[in-house]
């Protein structure tokens, strides 16, 4: 049997992420799901590249079935490492932030522009919008060339975003902004304030896609049957 929370877990080491990514989701805790954030310990301290992802998919797998109370997931990492994985484990819903935030941003704008981490963030980016089919919607995706870390510092991080999601409006012509990153959550509010557009949280997009797919019973795997 299915249990009754949503489960957010952060690939990454850094529990500071997982802090941000649990105050980002508090507007939608008025739905009445629970949501419980967790931090994946054998994780990196940042997820850069597509190794770094890939290696946690083994233990997110791990972490994910011992949730015995689950409703659904949510793989809260850029990149979705393990989404297809974890939907072959289980029949509950799975969301991957990066494809949320993609789909809710195609519902915002006819153009997106994706704010990355590093430059080595960005093949593993158009390698997923190659296989979603959405390069044609995609304005442009450019680094901030800031770690993972260096996100939780507004002094390295804020105008660096803001100046980045300007040259996406102007230069790339987006007219919707997705944060490409889980520890972007903070900043959404003045990004939008700065850039007069829409910003995608891609955590907000997918938890707020999955407490929907719990609500409605939905299922990848196209039974009702949590096992």
């Amino acid at each position: 049997m299915s249990g009754d929370t949503l489960i957010v877990i952060n690939p990454n080491a850094s529990q500071a992420v997982t802090d941000g990514i649990k105050l980002a989701l508090d507007p939608l805790r008025g739905f009445g799901t629970p949501i419980r954030c967790l931090t994946l310990s054998e994780g990196p301290p940042g997820i850069e590249d597509q190794r770094q992802a890939d290696l946690t998919i083994a233990p997110m797998l791990r972490l994910a079935a011992a949730q015995k109370d689950a409703a659904g997931y949510v793989i809260a990492c850029f990149g979705d490492p393990g989404l297809h994985a974890l939907r072959d484990q289980t029949p509950l819903p799975v969301v991957g932030i990066q494809e949320a935030a993609v789909m809710t941003a195609l519902t915002l704008g006819q153009r997106f522009g994706v704010i990355a981490i590093l430059p080595a963030s960005i093949p593993r980016h158009l390698r997923a919008f190659g296989a979603m089919g959405v390069l044609d919607r995609l304005a442009g995706d450019r680094a901030l060339g800031l770690s993972v870390a260096d996100l939780a510092d507004p002094d390295k991080s804020l105008d660096a975003m803001i100046s980045t999601g300007k040259r996406l409006r102007d230069e790339d012509g987006a007219n919707v902004l997705i944060m490409g990153c889980a520890g972007m959550a903070q900043y959404r509010q003045t990004l939008e304030a700065e850039t007069g557009l829409p910003v995608v949280e891609p955590c907000q997009a997918a938890a707020a896609l999955a407490l929907g797919q719990i609500a409605l019973t939905l299922s990848h795997k196209g039974t009702n049957d949590a096992g």
